[in-house]
């Protein structure tokens, strides 16, 4: 009797072990649930199959930073784009910053130090939070700063997004920078149903990034941030070390791509898929074909 208990917990170890997925061999690229990001990772998973002439595995539309962040750090996915600022405040839980240089020096020391992470070089642009109004509305009242805003905002029904509402560099430190009280709470959506809101005027104001399509398509206008509350948010992938050293070419696809974004690029290739409702395979291509990746 007692050797058959013994036998059993082993064969059922065996038996978990032998259905357990196998380390994927092949690079993992994953991003975010919203338009940029799975551009942005459609980028990396492309940039790198041209390089290396491996396949890559796409797990796109991770629901967030912290689903992301974990994903990666548990080796579920080997690299996905990513913002200075976002990383510094909303994973890695830092004090805010201002400088461009030093969020990202302190950035890649932490996840080198913490997580066996690497963050590559920049992109080429930044996607800062935006506070975004309709035109009409902006040149009738005469604002253009979120100082200006603070005037106004009782009258204004805000629209944001699930993250900003909470996290550190998000609505809360906003609010006590400009003394913005909007008229009762935030309605919190999806972020791609805040244009449509804003349009079809069941909120005033959104908090939208800098870089989205339909700020250019839908002529919307974008608050300038004048006492410089946010941080720098500039794109950069997070990879894993273990997968530079699994996969050479790696870093030298990731270094392809380093400053070849900038900012009304971005803002053109995210309308290109809202707007225009086009594939994002086929408009990454052609954006390579232009940069002659």
């Amino acid at each position: 009797m007692s050797r058959r208990f013994l036998v059993l917990p082993v064969l059922a170890l065996l038996g978990l072990v032998a259905c357990a997925p196998p380390r994927a061999s092949r690079i993992v690229v994953g991003c975010k649930n919203f338009t940029e990001q799975v551009i942005l990772g459609e980028l990396l998973a492309q940039q790198i199959e041209s390089t290396t002439h491996e396949r890559v595995d796409r797990r796109f539309y991770l629901a967030g930073s912290y689903i992301a962040h974990q994903a990666l750090v548990q080796g579920r996915i080997d690299l996905y784009p990513e913002y200075t600022g976002t990383a510094l405040t909303a994973v890695l839980k830092q004090p805010l910053d201002r400088d461009p240089a030093r969020v990202l020096a302190t950035i890649r020391t932490i996840y080198a130090k913490q997580h066996h992470v690497t963050v590559a070089q920049p992109l080429g642009f930044e996607d800062t939070f935006a506070m975004v109004l309709r035109k009409d509305d902006a040149i009738r009242l005469g604002v253009q700063t979120l100082s200006q805003a603070a005037e106004f905002a009782p009258q204004w029904k805000l629209g944001t997004g699930y993250e900003f509402e909470s996290r550190p560099d998000g609505l809360p430190g906003l609010q006590q920078t400009y003394q913005l009280r909007f008229n009762g709470p935030p309605r919190v959506m999806d972020l791609g149903l805040l244009y449509r809101a804003l349009a079809s005027h069941q909120v005033d104001i959104v908090s939208g990034n800098s870089t989205d399509g339909p700020i250019r398509a839908l002529g919307l206008v974008v608050l300038q941030d004048d006492k410089r509350y946010f941080p720098p948010y500039e794109a950069v992938p997070l990879v894993r070390e273990d997968a530079l050293q699994r996969h050479p070419g790696l870093a030298a696809a990731l270094q392809q791509l380093a400053g070849k974004i900038s900012a009304e690029e971005m803002q053109t290739l995210n309308h290109e898929i809202d707007g225009n409702h086009r594939d994002v395979a086929e408009v990454v291509q052609e954006f390579r074909q232009r940069k002659g990746l």
